[in-house]
């Protein structure tokens, strides 16, 4: 008797759903649209649900095809466990590994590891997928996801990458016109670039200083002519004189060194945003999982090393 689900069937649900299309899925599988559209009705025939609402220009799972997915992407994730366990896939890193990060960092700095990092595993197959709004790592659409401080829940593993400290700057020429800040309260009378990125509190900037006991916070609602939702493009703004900023110092620091940016207010401490590898504990096994976030951590540790030098 023929089984309704094939095991075949799970790792091509799991590229399609990934992909978001039947055209997209197509193209990531080497096959023809029809031929991906052919699979997926024999799959909803043979268990007799509908797993995808289909319409002109994109797909949508239904709540089976929800379930399906999640079954499948941990049956997947068990088969690349039990492989690890019996050293059947140690030697090399190879397979699919999915990967997430936010946009202006992922660009800058995550992709560019990726290029070197598929030279030293060609086995590897790595999909990038940049967020303006990361998806909440336990939805497990990515095997290792780049993110910003660590995250809450703890069925996720969170390995520490490099630390990363918020700075507020501004250009030379935006401080000799408008003046320098001398407390936090000053920032609310000055042009300030907002970022909408994620979850966090927008235009309200929490300021740190004493230690311990004596330690206090003071929260700044700021104001200002000009918001994004793409890092870079507020640090060009910053660039040209139309504010302060606030933006870690992964993304500014070659300017800090070459005075095109001014740290402003640097008594002060603002929130950490270090950056973590984070990924499910069922995919701590994986070869391909193991060797890119050690290849995460390696790289960022060079670089810092050669920033300071």
């Amino acid at each position: 008797m023929t089984s309704s689900i094939q095991p075949g069937d799970l790792g091509f649900f799991s590229t399609l759903a990934s992909a978001g299309s039947l055209s997209a899925a197509a193209r990531e599988l080497g096959v023809t649209t029809p031929a991906v559209s052919k699979h997926l009705a024999l799959m909803e025939s043979r268990i007799g649900v509908l797993l995808v609402n289909r319409s002109t220009r994109r797909m949508s799972l239904t709540p089976e095809g929800e379930v399906y997915l999640e079954h499948a992407r941990r049956i997947l994730g068990d088969i690349d466990g039990m492989e690890e366990l019996l050293g059947v896939a140690k030697a090399t890193p190879k397979g699919l590994l999915r990967v997430n990060a936010t946009l202006g960092f992922g660009r800058s700095h995550v992709a560019p590891l990726i290029s070197r990092f598929v030279r030293k595993y060609p086995e590897v197959e790595v999909q990038l997928q940049l967020s303006v709004n990361p998806p909440a790592p336990t939805e497990d659409l990515f095997d290792v996801c780049v993110r910003f401080g660590a995250p809450p829940d703890s069925r996720v593993i969170a390995r520490h990458i490099a630390p990363n400290r918020r700075l507020l700057c501004a250009a030379p020429a935006y401080l000799a016109k408008h003046g320098i800040p001398k407390v936090p309260n000053d920032l609310s009378k000055h042009n300030c670039i907002g970022i909408r990125q994620g979850e966090e509190a927008y235009g309200v900037w929490r300021l740190a200083s004493g230690k311990g006991r004596s330690a206090t916070t003071a929260a700044v609602k700021t104001r200002g002519n000009l918001t994004t939702n793409d890092g870079e493009i507020a640090v060009n703004w910053a660039l040209d004189g139309h504010g302060i900023l606030m933006r870690a110092e992964w993304d500014i620091e070659r300017y800090l060194r070459n005075g095109r940016l001014v740290q402003v207010l640097p008594q002060y401490f603002t929130p950490d945003a270090d950056i973590h590898a984070v990924y499910p504990q069922r995919h701590q096994l994986a070869a391909r999982v193991r060797a890119f976030v050690d290849f995460l951590a390696l790289s960022f540790t060079q670089q810092a090393a050669v920033a300071k030098a």
